[in-house]
């Protein structure tokens, strides 16, 4: 047979045969023939190597950012360099030996710009014998001597003038800052006298020549340079401390004969603040090495020549500081990675999705390509073709974006992920097309079954690792075992799910059958096959949203035992909900003790006396404990809401039938080991006063005391009292409930505070605590040392990035359902298509598609939330929360419902929505679409 003659198109006069006949670019035409295609494979490319790229970037810079703000927190003096000498030498020298010692900071260290201060100060204080200075009790006041170069900067003259160099034989001119004259009672030209050493006119005498504001009080310029700005507060020592004022005076750099003439011990100093702005988390073990030889190796061994000084000391406190740096980023990094790791996984499995997806929808086409005799090589090279345009642009561009966009100093990792997820993306396809070039292989379920083993082995083998070794070995910055593991029971969890979900989906569909109407079953059936004929259920969305859930759950749940422990360390540290401790010699009062009661949000309260100069009495000497006396019904209540210490309060009663009745008590375990058996026991108090305690009962721990190993008695109130009155003079308060710190802090300022002054005759202090109470008193809420305990930049930081990454898995994972129900949307159509025919109404249509489709999405969820489960389990004991908490706590993560449950809920309702949704829009215009074109298959 022969077909009809060839035709041939007229060709212009003058052209050779074959001309203008060339063929169309292949890039060019697979393009315009599907646009929608193309651009949604460049969109998807921009957004995972965007991802890929970002988020090793926003790692760097949370912990960069972490460590920094850690740094500020500690305050200039943490962070500084401090170098002390021999006094020497005049005021040029300080400054040539300070340029030499900056200008040996670094590379990796760096001073803080402006920062750097130095001078001389006398070695210890001297008393002042004038009369009219202020005395608090009778002790006399001291004064030092400091020379600190930029005063002038840092402060402004009031009155008087600046110092100057003193005069042969005459007082020393000094300058002082206006709050400590008004202090001391100190006027311009005062003189002031110390006591005489071998002859009176060897005393040492200072003139005030100037008084000075200063700029700032709170600059670091006057840290640690004992008292220039305010007078201190400080106590005689011996038996009876008396407080008196200390502070010091400021000289002219032409008076440091003076300094060392003032007292022994005179020195010269140097701070040099490190520049914490330019500190890199990733190089702290360089910055640790440099800090090192600059106090005590190379660097130090240097500077000790070149700038000839005699007893050259250089310390600091930051390698310690560095050293808990390090610490923090080690706790931290786990949790900054299990998000992102989660989320990598499900990109792959997305883009893994849109290959097969693409595939599919040219299988025809390449079935054609090679049946005309095209080659892998030619169709694998113009496939690539098509991804340089359509996927490797748009990657490059997606990765410039995310590197201009998140500037840090570190950019291997974010292009090393970049460029892997695009090169996954540009080859995803190609690969898949070569596969038809090859010979299908027998035995796929034989290397199904052994590649899910090795997947189990795998898994397996890292829990057990895990769990044998801890979560990360010691000076590991990311543990790839820790974060691979709930990552890899994922998958595990996965392909069992796709084994037993076919069966449990086969169980419902026949179940379904004892079921009127035929929507159920077909549902089922459907879905149990995979939706198509022939199909198994694809694997990949269901690995993709058991990797979201699971790392969600577990990371959650991370986070979540974060919160509860540090509430709970922070109520075991404070010895209840709130406190109030005051000075020795001032009591908490009962009227203080009635209107704290009553303030709002306060459960239990109750006065306590305790202290540690208490000694149990026995034949081979004494012990000292620590002793508590306390209302037995309050504090059992307090020790049981605090889970440390629980009592019934029925144990301490009685013991009331005199001055010598044995009283009961209650004795610590770590005491009760000690003394060993023998129920009465001798007591002495701090005052020498003796009382009998009966051993009522052993306890652990107590809310008044940290540590659970430390050797106390607990007493109650009533009889301890009675026996011995001084134990009724309470020092400490505690209570439960819901307490507003401000408000207790207020009624401490009121009732306790101010009395106590006053009935003592002790002024108030210019120092002052953090909490604005005079020095001694302390007023704590579990509340506020929580909120403080939590004010951790890098942990917040690795919380909010897990939180977007956990949001962005489940986009991902919402978009890998919606690839499935594309990829099997022709096929369905077709089905929907020939239903309605048969009478199939339109809301049995949309119902059929969401019996088909929702229950992998649901298993899937409720899989995820108990690979979570399983993961706290198997991997919970390995964790050690300490640092995240900020406090010292049992080891170990304990299974919590809530953050499994949330995250996992949420996820699910999020990716079921997106199917209905999908469902509702598309599935409608498709069916109709099909019934006006009829079924051409």
């Amino acid at each position: 047979m022969t077909g009809p003659a060839a035709t041939t198109a007229p060709r212009p006069t003058g052209t050779a045969p074959g001309a203008g006949h060339r063929p169309a670019p292949w890039v060019r035409t697979r393009l315009r023939a599907t646009p929608l295609a193309a651009l949604l494979t460049a969109v998807l490319a921009v957004g995972t190597v965007f991802l890929a790229t970002a988020f090793p970037r926003v790692l760097d810079r949370a912990a960069d950012q972490g460590l920094r703000d850690y740094l500020h927190d500690r305050g200039t003096v943490a962070t500084s360099i401090y170098a002390t000498a021999t006094r020497s030498g005049g005021a040029e020298g300080l400054d040539d030996a300070a340029g030499l010692l900056a200008s040996h900071v670094g590379p990796a260290l760096a001073v803080a710009p402006g920062g750097l201060v130095y001078g001389a100060r006398s070695g210890k204080t001297r008393t002042l014998t004038d009369p009219w200075l202020a005395r608090p009790e009778h002790a006399d006041p001291e004064m030092g001597l400091l020379y600190v170069q930029g005063l002038r900067e840092h402060t402004t003259l009031a009155e008087g003038r600046w110092p100057e160099a003193p005069k042969s034989g005459g007082p020393v001119p000094i300058a002082l800052v206006r709050e400590v004259a008004t202090t001391l009672n100190i006027h311009l030209g005062d003189v002031l006298n110390t006591p005489d050493v071998l002859q009176e006119d060897r005393a040492p005498r200072a003139e005030v020549v100037g008084i000075l504001d200063a700029v700032d009080r709170d600059d670091p310029y006057w840290t640690e340079l004992s008292c220039p700005v305010q007078a201190c507060l400080d106590f005689t020592k011996g038996k009876h401390p008396e407080a008196f004022w200390r502070f010091t005076a400021l000289v002219d750099g032409s008076a440091l004969d003076a300094i060392q003439a003032w007292q022994t011990g005179a020195q010269d100093f140097w701070r040099i603040p490190v520049d914490v702005d330019r500190l890199r988390a990733d190089r702290l073990a360089t910055t640790d090495r440099e800090l090192a030889s600059y106090l005590t190796g190379h660097t130090a061994n240097e500077l000790a020549k070149v700038t000839d000084r005699v007893g050259l000391q250089i310390t600091s406190p930051l390698p310690g500081i560095l050293e808990k740096a390090t610490a923090r980023q080690q706790a931290t990094a786990p949790l900054s990675a299990i998000g992102p790791a989660g989320l990598a996984g499900v990109g792959l499995v997305v883009l893994g999705l849109a290959a097969a997806l693409a595939g599919d929808r040219r299988a025809a086409e390449l079935r054609l390509l090679q049946a005309r005799g095209g080659s892998r090589t030619g169709v694998v090279g113009r496939l690539l073709g098509e991804g340089v345009v359509t996927v490797l642009l748009p990657a490059v561009l997606a990765g410039v974006l995310a590197l201009w966009l998140l500037p840090t100093p570190r950019w291997g990792g974010a292009v090393l992920a970049g460029t892997a997820v695009a090169l996954f993306s540009l080859l995803a396809l190609p690969l898949r097309a070569a596969r038809l070039w090859s010979r299908p292989r027998a035995g796929n379920g034989r290397r199904r079954l052994a590649g899910e083993l090795a997947v189990l082995a795998l898994t397996v083998t890292a829990v057990v690792e895990v769990r044998r070794r801890g979560v990360a070995p010691a000076g590991a910055d990311v543990d790839p075992l820790l974060v691979a593991a709930p990552l890899l029971l994922a998958l595990t969890g996965g392909l069992v799910l796709a084994r037993l979900q076919p069966l449990l989906l086969g169980v419902l569909a026949r179940i379904a059958t004892r079921r009127p109407g035929a929507i159920g079953f077909l549902g089922l059936a459907r879905a149990a096959r995979g939706g198509t004929e022939g199909a198994r259920p694809s694997v990949l969305p269901l690995i993709a949203l058991l990797l979201a859930v699971t790392t969600a759950g577990f990371g959650s749940t991370v986070l979540g035992a974060v919160d509860t422990e540090r509430v709970h360390a922070a109520r075991l540290t404070v010895g209840g909900d709130a406190s109030v401790v005051v000075p020795i010699g001032v009591p908490v009062s009962e009227d203080f003790a009635a209107a704290a009661a009553a303030l709002p949000g306060v459960r239990t309260s109750t006065r306590v006396w305790a202290d540690t100069e208490v000694f149990v009495i026995d034949g081979n000497g004494s012990t000292r404990i620590f002793a508590v006396v306390a209302d037995p019904v309050a504090y059992a209540e307090i020790s049981r809401s605090l889970g440390r210490g629980a009592f019934d309060p029925a144990a301490l009663a009685g013991g009331t039938g005199g001055a010598d009745a044995p009283v009961p008590a209650l004795v610590s375990s770590a005491l009760a080991r000690k003394l060993g058996a023998g129920d009465t026991r001798r007591i002495r108090l701090p005052n020498g006063g003796e009382l009998l305690a009966r051993t009522a009962g052993v306890v652990d721990g107590t809310p008044a005391l940290q540590g659970d190993d430390r050797m106390f008695v607990v007493l109650p109130a009533g009889p301890a009292v009675t026996v011995a009155p001084e134990l009724g003079r309470a020092n400490l308060w505690l209570a439960t409930g819901d307490i507003d710190q401000d408000r207790l802090r207020g009624l401490v300022r009121e009732k306790i505070a101010t009395d106590a002054q006053r009935a003592t005759a002790f002024p108030v202090a210019t120092d002052r605590g953090s909490d604005g109470l005079p020095l001694g008193y302390s007023v704590r809420t579990s509340a506020a040392l929580s909120a403080e305990l939590a004010a951790d930049p890098l942990q917040a930081a690795a919380a909010r990035l897990f939180w977007t990454a956990v949001l962005g898995a489940g986009a991902l994972a919402l978009l890998a359902v919606l690839l499935t129900l594309v990829r099997a949307a022709p096929e369905r159509t077709a089905l929907l298509a020939r239903l309605r025919t048969m009478g199939l109404r339109p809301r049995q249509g949309l119902a059929l598609i969401l019996i088909e489709t929702l229950p992998q999405t649901l298993v899937a969820a409720v899989g995820g939330g108990l690979v979570a489960v399983a993961a706290v389990a198997l991997l919970g004991p390995a964790f050690d929360l300490s640092i995240l908490v900020g406090a010292d706590i049992a080891p170990g993560l304990r299974i919590a419902v809530p953050p499994v449950l949330l995250p996992t809920v949420g996820l699910a309702a999020l990716v079921s929505a997106g199917v209905v949704a999908e469902a509702l829009i598309a599935g409608r215009r498709q069916i109709a679409t099909e019934l006006r074109a009829g079924d051409q298959r």
